[in-house]
């Protein structure tokens, strides 16, 4: 891919440059204005910028997309397409940070939100409410590892002005493409698998259709909150390791999982690469492989404890999709913002853990696992 008016080509760069500027100079005035490189100001935006986000699109096979400073910037931003008395319907297991937002944030303003537990109850909800104007899914949900499928949900979607947007943060286009599948807009939150390395936060949407695409990038203009130059330049060189990275993370999660199953101390593993899972087939059909996030329950809430206390080489921390394997409690983490009785409907109890496996000897990983549930 070429930079940005040849830039790259003139100075021989194999790394993209960091075009660490606020502004741009112009090159004189015209008639109609300033005569401009193309560039203004950074906030409009930026070369670095400019190339991850031609990056991203071609990955995802998307018109446009865009880079902002968070996943939740760039969620916020696209909820900007919308007006108080506005539907939108959701999956019902979504990150807490994005439920917070549109339970906190956006419904006392006056988007109304319906929530579907699963395909059929989303496709059932689409039929009763024609005239949403959105259908925003993640698959795999998180924490739940819940399942949608995507063509259906898109041969529903019956009305033109229905967007669907699908969270394809933990797949990525590696092992995912949504647009191809029907969908509007992909959402990423970039620090994940993206960047891959635990060192940068940013958001991305890519977009099918030049109109919507320029819609949000008024939004972005308009709002701030496009992405900065050193972090775009962070994640345009985890891009370059995607593939490596997430073979090597989803060959260990499937060593793991087979592990986590046979433990006694283990009830259910929620992964959809197994066939005892619910969405197997479905996604078997979608995408090109069921990525390196685990979701399992212990058999009480003093073994998930005793497991957050043991682990060593897993992290305790929040996130995930980096190089290095974490493990998050979503029920204080996560998804802590959710009221108790919801998170216990989806199934986010005290026995639940998260697992985001990373690239480590698959070796060390088990006899970490093994100490924390011993």
């Amino acid at each position: 891919m070429h930079g940005p008016r040849g830039a790259f080509d003139a100075t021989g760069a194999v790394a993209t440059p960091i075009y660490q500027t606020a502004t741009f100079a112009h090159e004189g005035l015209a008639e109609d204005g300033a005569v401009s490189t193309g560039y203004d100001y950074t906030r409009q935006q930026n070369p670095t910028r400019e190339q991850l986000e031609k990056l991203v699109a071609s990955l995802e096979e998307a018109d446009d997309a865009l880079a902002f400073a968070s996943g939740m910037a760039a969620v916020r931003a696209l909820m900007e397409l919308f007006a108080p008395g506005d539907r939108i319907l959701a999956s019902g297991d979504l990150y807490g940070g994005t439920y917070r937002l549109f339970d906190q944030m956006l419904a006392p303003r006056g988007l109304q939100f319906s929530y579907g537990a699963d395909t059929e109850s989303l496709l059932a909800l689409i039929a009763r409410h024609e005239d949403a104007k959105a259908v925003f899914i993640e698959t795999p949900t998180n924490p739940m590892m819940n399942v949608f499928d995507i063509v259906r949900i898109a041969e529903a979607v019956r009305n033109a002005d229905t967007l669907l947007v699908v969270d394809n943060t933990f797949l990525t286009p590696y092992f995912q493409k949504p647009l191809t599948l029907g969908a509007h807009i992909v959402l990423h939150s970039g620090s994940k698998y993206l960047g891959g390395h635990n060192d940068t936060i940013a958001g991305l949407l890519a977009v099918r259709g030049a109109a919507l695409a320029e819609q949000l990038r008024f939004v972005q203009k308009t709002t701030g909150g496009g992405l900065a130059p050193f972090d775009a330049f962070l994640m345009i060189r985890g891009i370059k390791t995607l593939a490596l990275r997430l073979e090597r993370a989803q060959a260990n999660a499937q060593t793991i999982v087979q592990w986590l199953c046979a433990h006694p101390k283990v009830t259910t593993v929620r992964y959809p690469g197994i066939a005892e899972h619910e969405g197997y087939a479905v996604s078997k059909a979608q995408t090109s492989g069921f990525g390196a996030m685990i979701s399992f329950y212990v058999t009480d809430a003093a073994v998930a404890r005793q497991f957050l206390a043991r682990v060593r080489l897993i992290r305790f921390a929040e996130s995930l999709g980096g190089t290095e394997t974490l493990v998050t409690y979503p029920m204080l983490q996560t998804h802590a913002d959710i009221p108790e009785a919801e998170r216990l409907e989806i199934g986010i109890t005290d026995r639940l853990l998260r697992l985001s496996v990373g690239v480590e000897s698959p070796a060390d990983l088990i006899a970490d696992l093994d100490r924390a549930l011993s």
